[in-house]
């Protein structure tokens, strides 16, 4: 397993500076990696850590989060997020690779593929599917946690209570990373957010508001011609087993997979799991290339 610092890298995408960390090396296959709704592209870390020897892995903070700038017309929706993937991809001058997103970052990964299937490889999309985000219990659970989060905290530790509270399945090393990069000390010595809660938990309430303002992924995974691997976790309140087997039922370049011991959050929930299958899936690629 690698012990690699990663490297930064920025671009421009309209009026933003967004960043971006890479493990790996240059010439290697390159994998982006899209994080979810309130995440941060140092999210992969340990998926990175494994795969770095033999792959080059490239995490973005997507718009408002991690070192990325905010927009302050709180566009954080499907076609900016798409559009600032376009421009890291041309930034970095990319010809194909393979695209991994959680959640919020599965659906942008979806749209991507669809508008470019030239350019991926192969497809892995976390805990996400059609109506995730509108008709499931998980999508009222994010929506209820977003109009009851606090602005800031007393300190660290009422901030660890918090998102263990939230995420009652992560493991100490992920909740660890996401303490430093979802949070910083503020000047009156409490705890603040570092990215833009507010913008963001508005666009996602608006969005359950008016559905019309969100994407049908089902003519999306109908129409995906790419290897494509649906990792659901087991107790995943977001992404159902029959939406799951239904995509793979669809659209035979789907298959699923479910890690045990994990919810919607599966790659902070259960690591190894969520490992297991990437690489499961990583091979079987290799296989297929070199027949």
């Amino acid at each position: 397993m690698s012990e690699l610092q990663p490297s930064r890298g920025e671009f421009r995408s309209g009026e933003l500076t967004l960043r971006y960390v890479e493990w790996g090396p240059k010439d290697a296959l390159p994998v982006i990696l899209l994080h979810g709704l309130r995440s941060y592209a140092m999210t992969w870390e340990p998926t990175a850590r494994f795969f770095s020897t033999d792959l080059r892995l490239i995490a973005l903070d997507q718009r408002g989060r991690g070192d990325s700038d905010w927009d302050s017309a709180c566009n954080y929706y499907t076609p900016a997020y798409v559009a600032d993937l376009e421009a890291m991809v041309a930034h970095l001058d990319l010809e194909t690779f393979v695209l991994v997103g959680h959640s919020l970052g599965g659906t942008n990964a979806l749209v991507y593929t669809a508008r470019h299937p030239e350019k991926v490889k192969a497809l892995v999309v976390e805990d996400i599917g059609p109506g995730s985000s509108s008709s499931t219990e998980g999508a009222k659970r994010i929506v209820g946690e977003l109009e009851s989060t606090p602005s800031r905290f007393v300190d660290w530790e009422a901030a660890r209570q918090f998102w263990r509270s939230k995420r009652p399945h992560i493991s100490e090393e992920a909740l660890n990373s996401r303490l430093e990069h979802t949070l910083k000390a503020s000047e009156d010595g409490g705890v603040i957010w570092k990215y833009d809660a507010n913008g963001i938990g508005r666009a996602r309430i608006e969005l359950a508001r008016r559905p019309e303002l969100g994407v049908d992924l089902w003519p999306v995974v109908d129409g995906l011609r790419c290897p494509t691997l649906v990792i659901r976790g087991e107790h995943s309140d977001f992404l159902s087993r029959s939406t799951a087997q239904e995509m793979s039922r669809r659209n035979r370049h789907i298959a699923w997979c479910e890690v045990s011991n994990a919810g919607h959050y599966v790659h902070d929930d259960n690591a190894t799991g969520f490992l297991l299958a990437l690489d499961d899936f990583f091979e079987q690629r290799k296989a297929e290339r070199g027949a």
